[in-house]
This record gives C-alpha cells, structure tokens and sequence, in this order.
C-alpha cells in the first residue's frame, strides 16, 4: 500500500468514525477462513459492517476526527484489530456473543458509543443488555400507558358499581 492509498484509506475511515456514534474494535486474529466467513455473513445479515483495518491508520483516523476524543480507545490497537459499525449500539454486542457460543474468537477489545468508552472484554456481557433506543422509546409508551389504563378502568369499573347499587336500592325499594 503506497502513502496516497493509505492517506485515501485515512479518509474513509476518519469520515465513518466522525459520522458514526457506535463501533467496536474486535480481535479476530486466528480465526479459520470458514469462520470469519461465517462472521462475516453474520453480520451483513444484522446490518453491521465488519472491517479489518491496519491499527496505525485506524489510529491517524482516529486523530484526525475533531470533534471526538477517542484517546482512550488508543491503548488496545495492537494485534489484529477489526472494527465493526452499527447503528444499534448493542448489536455488535450480541452478534460477539452469539458467534462465541461455538467460537473463541472475535474477542472484544473496545467499544464506542455515543461518545462513552468501553474497553476490555469482559464489559461483552454489559454491552450486550444494552437497550436500543427503539426498545428505551417502547419502555417509556409502555409506562406512560400504564397510568392511562388504570384510569379509565377506575372510571368504566365505577360506572357499573354506580349501576349496580341503583338497581338494587330499586328491587329493595319494590
């Protein structure tokens, strides 16, 4: 890879960290041509994109984004390094831990998500649980309904007692 290639490859992944709010770092490193085939697919079929990338240009990328610090994240680019982007933030998670059910590999090296850091696998389990933002919106439409039930059922439940007691005052009173 010649300077202008690398420069160009700078500039993509400089524009995609400085455009996405969620990516992991993993380390597929030993993995057979099968399984990271097999990753690989895994994660087209969960829109998540999987890249292997050269630590020392994701590292200029990184440096190069202005308005996000992702200082901490420097420490784990040794090794292999893969970088995955979703728009989900506990997508990669689960994929990670779903494809480790028969796999050692990838391994979780960090994670970045809405300008928090994660480093280290042994946050996989956390990151997983995660809440989307779709699942958050469902869970509050949840309790904001839950008031609103028990009131009309107050009201609708109080029409028929209300009911009830007049018609027997009535059969009383014949």
């Amino acid at each position: 890879m010649n300077r202008e290639e690398k420069n160009q490859e700078i500039d993509v992944l400089a524009k995609q960290l400085g455009e996405s709010d969620i990516f992991y770092l993993a380390d597929v490193a030993a993995m057979s041509v099968e399984n990271s085939n097999k990753l690989r697919r895994l994660c087209y079929n969960r829109d998540v994109s999987l890249k292997v990338v050269k630590n020392t240009l994701l590292k200029k990328a990184m440096e190069k984004v202005e308005d996000k610090d992702f200082s901490e994240l420097y420490d784990v680019l040794k090794g292999n390094t893969s970088i995955m982007f979703s728009e989900i933030g506990n997508a990669p998670a689960k994929l990670i831990k779903e494809f480790r059910k028969k796999q050692e590999k990838p391994m979780l090296k960090a994670a970045y998500i809405d300008a928090a850091t994660y480093v280290g696998d042994d946050k996989l389990e956390m990151l997983a649980e995660l809440k989307s933002k779709e699942e958050l919106i469902g869970d509050i439409i949840l309790l904001l309904q839950s008031p609103m039930k028990n009131v009309v059922s107050g009201l609708t439940a109080g029409g028929s007692n209300i009911s009830g007691l007049l018609k027997a005052l009535e059969e009383r009173n014949n």
